[in-house]
């Protein structure tokens, strides 16, 4: 491999990791709170609202059913007003992190659904407000599954920030379409193959050593 695809693939490697791990760290700010929203007000939540979760959660599952790739194109004005352009890692950041928040919110909602429900009500049952709970016993005891969820997340964002490549964001898919597919360059194409693979592998089996190590911390 020569010195220019070494360099064009750490390149494109450092702008995907930094699409990855933006959006994938939005996912879990956007996430996470609206999980805890779906799972109090839901019908076995503390609050039952079902005015509030029914369009909330009818509002995320109709943002994940749509398509990435039309989803980025959709958001295009969105994101020339939020970052000024619709070209670049950045702009690439902004539909990400809309695709990934609702779902790692169904995957973290999975997750907090698992918990003991005596636990919860041995909290309540002590004084505990919903706060508490959420604090002291929804979070800690869900920390695995969320961890498993977001490694889930991560993975898939490698693959959406690849997809966007297709229309100027950036990394790893940019490269394979420019410098592969576009010139015939077949050394480019497996080279990107080959980062995709090493970087989902590495980002599972980390995800997996950290939510083993926080399963044996629970106990």
């Amino acid at each position: 491999m020569s010195r220019l695809i070494l360099d064009l693939l750490l390149r494109a490697t450092a702008e995907t990791l930094e699409m990855v791990l933006a959006s994938g760290l939005l996912a879990v700010i956007g996430g996470l709170p609206l999980a805890v929203l779906m799972m109090l007000t839901g019908p076995s939540g503390l609050c039952r609202m079902p005015w509030l979760s029914r369009p909330l959660g009818l509002l995320i599952d109709a943002v994940r059913a749509v398509p990435f790739i039309i989803l980025l194109v959709l958001l295009i004005p969105f994101t020339r007003y939020v970052v000024g352009t619709s070209l670049g890692t950045t702009a690439a950041i902004v539909p990400l992190a809309i695709a990934a928040i609702p779902y790692f919110a169904r995957i973290a909602e999975v997750s907090l659904r698992e918990v003991d429900p005596g636990l919860i009500d041995a909290v309540r049952a002590m004084g505990g407000t919903r706060w508490m709970v959420v604090r002291y016993v929804l979070l800690p005891e869900s920390l695995p599954g969320l961890i498993s969820g977001f490694t889930v997340t991560l993975v898939t964002l490698v693959g959406a920030s690849a997809m966007a490549g297709a229309i100027g964001a950036g990394g790893l898919g940019d490269l394979a379409i420019r410098y592969g597919y576009q010139r015939f360059n077949t050394p480019v194409m497996l080279g990107v193959v080959l980062v995709l693979i090493v970087l989902v592998t590495g980002l599972q089996a980390l995800g997996n050593v950290c939510s083993r190590t926080a399963r044996h911390g629970s106990r």
